[in-house]
């Protein structure tokens, strides 16, 4: 019986899962870091000229929300003493 290379996985159809990374891994080897930059730039300011303020904080409040409930307390203390420290170093090292 031949080995058929595409579907080395005993006949088994692949999950939605595993095609989504096995495409998202054969676009990333395809394309350079800068381009998926470039995209992701553009895709923002089109979505910054079809959107207004209020969509801004509708899906900012939306996220706080979803970050609420799947964090505690000690996840907002670290962030909390990341951001103070970072900004620290931005005000010491513009003196």
């Amino acid at each position: 019986m031949a080995n058929n290379s595409k579907n080395n996985n005993n006949n088994r159809k692949m999950t939605v899962e595993e095609a989504g990374k096995k495409g998202g891994e054969k676009v990333s080897e395809k394309y350079s870091q800068e381009h998926f930059e470039e995209i992701g730039k553009k895709g923002g300011e089109t979505t910054s000229q079809e959107h207004d303020k209020e969509f801004y904080q509708e899906i900012g409040q939306k996220g706080g929300e979803t970050t609420s409930q799947n964090h505690g307390e000690e996840f907002y203390e670290e962030i909390g003493e990341k951001g103070g420290k970072e900004r620290a170093r931005q005000n010491n090292s513009n003196r």
